[in-house]
């Protein structure tokens, strides 16, 4: 029955209206699972970091060692702030389009006809080409395109090496920032100290430095993970 009412009628305004709010909830979750999973990581590195630092004050003979390896995990750090940077801006975006949906769909109701918005228009195509949401912004803007609201378009998604090129070679401004803002300057005060009189290293802190790469390789993977 709805069938042959959308074949001669054309499609329900209200059944259009709750498919595109179902699509733009499912990329609010799925945005909002991976800022939190980005949480996770930001948590991790820190203590990571901290872990590095302690471990240059309790051996000299590894301060330069840690000292790489907390650099190391302050790169990623930064690229994992500024990927939850993104997906936050993104998150907003979308709640915009969302409303803006729903109010194109009320003036519709109140005056029978629907005018193309530009404005859903721009949001919706800067969306669409992030890689976290393209498949389900296309769809959205295939009901979008279908209820009228905008024209058909989109471009394709964005390269990752247009989209994360600023991530490439993180400034070590950035990363001093970090550092400091989590060592309060410790590993820099560590960092000048001359090695001295080397310590017997056990198997169990060459093991932490095995077990922290894999980590670092991990973090590495969920991080693209969450890019792709």
């Amino acid at each position: 029955m709805e069938t042959l009412k959308a074949v001669f009628f054309g499609p329900d305004p209200q059944a259009q209206m709750r498919k595109c709010n179902a699509l733009i909830r499912a990329n609010t979750r799925q945005l909002d699972r991976d800022i939190a999973q980005l949480r996770t990581l930001e948590n991790k590195t820190r203590q990571y970091i901290m872990n590095a630092s302690r471990r240059a004050e309790r051996n000299p003979s590894q301060a330069n060692q840690a000292t790489q390896e907390a650099k190391t995990f302050a790169r990623e750090l930064v690229r994992i702030r500024k990927q939850s940077t993104r997906l936050h801006t993104s998150r907003a975006q979308l709640q915009s389009v969302q409303m803006q949906v729903n109010e194109a769909f009320s003036v519709r109701k109140i005056q029978g006809s629907l005018k193309k918005s530009t404005g859903i228009m721009k949001d919706v195509n800067t969306l669409v080409r992030l890689p976290e949401l393209n498949a389900t912004m296309r769809q959205l803007s295939t009901e979008l395109v279908r209820a009228g609201i905008i024209e058909e378009m989109v471009d394709d998604a964005m390269p990752d090496n247009e989209l994360y090129e600023d991530e490439l070679d993180e400034a070590e401004e950035e990363v001093s920032k970090v550092l400091q803002e989590i060592l309060q300057g410790k590993l820099a005060q560590v960092d000048t100290v001359k090695a001295e009189e080397p310590l017997e290293e056990t198997p169990a802190v060459e093991e932490q430095f095995e077990d922290q790469e894999a980590t670092l390789e991990q973090m590495r993977g969920r991080l693209e993970a969450l890019k792709s």
